[in-house]
């Protein structure tokens, strides 16, 4: 065997957010054993409540990022903030300080172990309570590379994480090996999440969130028609219309000119189409509260439904969003990631996620659901039909941890 000499090298970070298919300080700051906080309940609380915040700020920044390309916008904030946090593992001093600041973590209430251990528990929460969802992690480790085993060990327990040698001087086998285990954990809906491998990276962690949800009342296909949807005021494209006519829950919110209509799966996340007047609005003033203002202010009516079946893919590099949202240090010199490795000095070359979105009639399956279709002769319900821009939002019931977000400005692309 060679023997592996690096002057610097970089452990590389993906993340991934898998697929919605519907039809430290110092160095022992991080693991400290004593919690700021008495209560765990309160401690994931407050992580979720971060998360939640994350969420919108990082929607936004990709929305500046991408606004002019008149692109979609779909990704996964909670793969993301998984495996930032998994990274803050390994991180010390201002790095370490950087991370949880720009994830939202309140230091003076959190510590590393009570993040991790909030993530163990959010973790276990999604993986037992239905089995339309699948999260975790997995770290690709080059075979000549030996990370410290209390960061392996910690990544393990409380971000589920598998483990993998690897030997990234054979570039091609490498990257089967990662792409392999990556099509697995998303049934197939992303194949091919690293396209080359740098020589110099010694490590990849990839955060995953696979979901399949059926809707709670199916679409029926034979409602589905060619309908039209307006990208902008000069763009007009063909799209398949799935309908509806029943009651569902709905809120107008006036102050933003947005209507929001509450689509439940047969589980406890449920997706939100919010449809505005002006996407501009809403993208700048959208934030938790708003989604609790909603939930809690839904009213039930019978609407007849027009919603467009689409299936999206995007890749995205984060790298400047995150150097823009404070986290500077980690991507250069300045790094220091010692709770990793302390014999190589090491940096993080690229964050990447990539996101598939599938909306169809059934939800989850492309198996044809039966439903009671019911005929009111000369009754006309008032009309909701997303045909311009709207925004998606794919939470969980109980904590409102948004696993989702995005925005459709053209289902065919």
């Amino acid at each position: 065997m060679k023997k592996f000499t690096m002057m610097r090298a970089t452990p590389c970070i993906w993340i991934l957010s898998a697929v919605v298919c519907m039809g430290r300080g110092h160095h022992h700051e991080g693991h400290d054993q004593d919690t700021a906080l008495g209560s765990s309940a309160d401690s994931v609380s407050l992580v979720t409540s971060a998360n939640r915040e994350f969420a919108y700020r990082m929607y936004k920044k990709l929305a500046a990022h991408t606004d002019s390309q008149g692109k979609n916008i779909f990704f996964s904030p909670a793969s993301l903030s998984i495996a930032l946090a998994a990274l803050s593992v390994g991180a010390r001093g201002e790095t370490h300080r950087q991370l949880f600041s720009g994830l939202g973590f309140n230091s003076s209430l959190l510590t590393q172990t009570v993040v991790d251990q909030s993530f163990r528990t959010l973790l276990q929460r999604a993986n037992k309570t239905s089995q339309d969802i699948s999260e975790g992690t997995a770290v690709f480790v080059d075979n000549h590379f030996k990370p410290q085993p209390e960061f392996l060990d910690v990544l393990k327990q409380s971000y589920f994480a598998d483990g993998f040698e690897v030997d990234f001087t054979k570039s091609t086998d490498s990257a089967d090996t990662i792409n392999k285990y990556v099509e697995e954990k998303t049934n197939g809906k992303i194949d091919k999440l690293v396209e080359s491998l740098d020589p110099s990276t010694v490590m990849y962690l990839v955060s995953y969130i696979f979901y399949k949800g059926k809707w709670a009342t199916p679409f029926d296909p034979k409602l589905t028609k060619k309908g039209m949807f307006t990208v902008d005021e000069s763009t007009k494209v063909p799209v398949q219309m799935m309908n509806m006519e029943r009651q569902f829950d709905t809120y107008y919110d006036q102050a933003i000119n947005t209507s929001v209509l509450h689509l439940p799966f047969s589980n406890s996340y449920s997706m939100l189409l919010l449809l505005p007047d002006d996407m501009a609005t809403l993208e700048n003033d959208i934030c938790p509260s708003h989604v609790t203002k909603w939930l809690k202010g839904m009213k039930s009516r019978t609407y007849d439904v027009h919603i467009p079946k689409f299936s999206i893919k995007t890749s995205y590099s984060l790298k400047d969003m995150l150097i823009e949202m404070g986290m500077t240090d980690m991507f250069g010199d300045r790094a220091d990631l010692s709770g990793i490795s302390e014999e190589t000095e090491l940096l993080v070359s690229e964050v990447v996620q990539k996101a598939a979105l599938d909306v169809d009639e059934a939800g989850a399956t492309v198996a044809a659901a039966t439903g009671t279709v019911t005929l009111e002769a000369f009754i006309i319900y008032p009309v909701l039909k997303f045909n311009r821009p709207f925004m998606v939002l794919i939470t969980e019931h109980t904590t409102e941890n948004i696993l989702f977000m995005g925005k459709i400005i053209n289902p065919n692309i």
